[in-house]
């Protein structure tokens, strides 16, 4: 996901710098949708690590 992130913040400053203010905006506002659900799932995934804890073989 945080390719995804990547990807779009360099689409949307490609297209600031030829000119493409909707594009851009766009851009900016999908690479942010897309960085929130990654921190949240990333979290989730942290806590639900820390609550099961280690098992014991």
């Amino acid at each position: 996901m945080m390719s995804w992130v990547v990807t779009f913040l360099v689409i949307a400053l490609i297209a600031g710098i030829l000119g493409f203010g909707g594009i851009a905006g766009a851009s900016i506002e999908i690479a942010k949708i897309i960085f929130f659900v990654a921190l949240i799932l990333f979290l989730i995934s942290a806590v639900v690590g820390l609550t099961r804890g280690r098992r014991r073989i």
